[in-house]
């Protein structure tokens, strides 16, 4: 009986023969996951989280050190990627997080047998709480907006909006004008195929409609949304110092929103809809400042001692 001989075809890094299927080179693995990522569907925002990542940090590393194969890719290796990451313990953490994800999805493809990034240990993370804004801070970023010297007119309505909706800055930035209809703010379609929607108030809306710009709200569309991210923490920064409000920033609003609506009662559940958080991730960032929980949980335990 001849040798069988198997014809061998290249695809795309990624090399057929027979039934064996070696695995593609590190920079392809990327590509594949990006890919993989978009097919998921996955926000843009954390496509490009993964993106920074793996092509702006993770394989610049990987060139430095001839390393091109998954297979030459060990814990220790890994651990001196860890090493140069220089970043705060929360940030080391996220990024690793996302290391993990990659590696997690070349061996869930057979690329490599097991996943070094295990035996890697995350930096020690000592969160701080963030506290929401106060009704009093808030109204004096919204009357800074009138002595700041810029589109006053522009950040008074992204505040407002922030406020209302909890939205991350660089959503905010990014927003479309097709995605507010009927004074409701598109704010993604949900893993169940159903779209979310969140009502905004009606200072917010006129705030909109009054603002100049053919398709976004906030950025011409033209550049970089990150370098327009920058230009829009540079002016809170600004109206925070006319307003004479401490410690500033665009993720107090997202704190603000959630809160507020634990406040006044609606389910956590509900809550991690609007944030496209899970339930537990409510609890854990925002539910410790919700006094009227606090005190709903006293009573609840001073009731079962009778």
């Amino acid at each position: 009986m001849p040798p069988h001989h198997a014809r061998k075809v290249q695809l795309s890094n990624v090399y057929i023969s027979g039934e064996t299927t070696a695995p593609p080179a590190i920079s392809g693995a990327i590509d594949q996951f990006l890919a993989d990522a978009k097919a998921r569907d996955l926000r843009d925002s954390s496509i490009r989280k993964y993106r920074r990542l793996l092509v702006g940090e993770f394989f610049p590393f990987c060139c430095s050190r001839n390393i091109g194969a998954l297979n030459r890719l060990t814990t220790d290796v890994l651990r001196e990627f860890r090493e140069s990451l220089n970043h705060a313990a929360v940030t080391q953490q996220k990024k690793l997080e996302c290391l993990r994800a990659f590696l997690t999805f070349c061996q869930q493809s057979d690329w490599i047998s097991s996943n070094p990034s295990k035996g890697i240990k995350f930096p020690r993370v000592r969160r701080k709480q963030v506290r929401p804004f106060t009704a009093g801070e808030l109204q004096s970023l919204l009357d800074a907006c009138d002595e700041y010297r810029g589109d006053g007119q522009r950040l008074r309505a992204m505040i407002l909006l922030l406020r209302a909706t909890g939205l991350r800055i660089a959503d905010a930035v990014a927003l479309s004008r097709d995605r507010v209809k009927n004074r409701r703010l598109f704010l993604y379609t949900s893993k169940t195929g159903v779209p979310v929607w969140c009502p905004l108030p009606e200072d917010v809306v006129e705030a909109l409609d009054g603002l100049s710009g053919e398709t976004h709200f906030f950025w011409s569309g033209n550049g970089e949304l990150k370098s327009a991210i920058e230009d829009w923490r540079r002016r809170l920064i600004g109206v925070a110092a006319l307003a004479k409000v401490d410690n500033a920033h665009f993720h107090r609003f997202r704190h603000t929103f959630s809160t507020s609506l634990l406040e006044k009662g609606v389910p956590v559940e509900m809550v991690a809809t609007l944030l496209g958080n899970t339930p537990a991730v409510v609890m854990k960032h925002y539910a410790a400042f919700v006094e009227s929980r606090q005190r709903a949980i006293e009573v609840a335990v001073r009731n079962a001692w009778v």
